[in-house]
């Protein structure tokens, strides 16, 4: 399916299927818990993302330090930005899968998956790249 399509039935389908959930819950505990709910949803889902970024930025540090590319730290970042946006868009179904992908165990299954599908090409040592030969044709000119 064209990514384009998806992108937009995503755009169309998910803020449909939140704003059902809201009425829903609204409808249930009140309109002023729910917007309570949806505030304190996203304040906790900031201060864990906080706390999962930093572990992650620390993982990265140790990884370069150790002289290895920190593949699976960077494609856990790069979930972490997407469980920062779930969890600050206003709605329950964004609010689950943003903590879902909060879940360190999930997260890394995820990029590991990913990994396995999509393996990075072999990286060269630093210092050992091997020599290059440029082909062409030449001929001399005199002066």
């Amino acid at each position: 399916m064209n990514p384009f399509a998806v992108l937009f039935l995503l755009l169309l389908v998910v803020p449909l299927v939140e704003l059902y959930f809201l009425i829903q819950v609204g409808r249930v505990i009140g309109a002023i818990p729910t917007i309570a709910l949806v505030v304190f949803t996203a304040l906790l889902g900031a201060m864990l993302l906080r706390l999962q970024g930093w572990a992650t930025l620390q993982r990265t540090r140790l990884t370069l330090a150790r002289g290895e590319l920190p593949a699976l730290e960077v494609l856990e970042g790069v979930l972490l930005v997407l469980a920062g946006i779930c969890l600050l868009l206003p709605g329950f179904v964004t609010d689950v899968v943003g903590f879902l992908l909060l879940v360190p165990t999930l997260r890394q299954g995820l990029v590991r998956a990913f990994l396995r599908r999509n393996p990075p090409p072999a990286a060269r040592p630093p210092g050992r790249e091997e020599p290059r030969t440029i082909e062409g044709e030449y001929r001399r000119e005199d002066d």
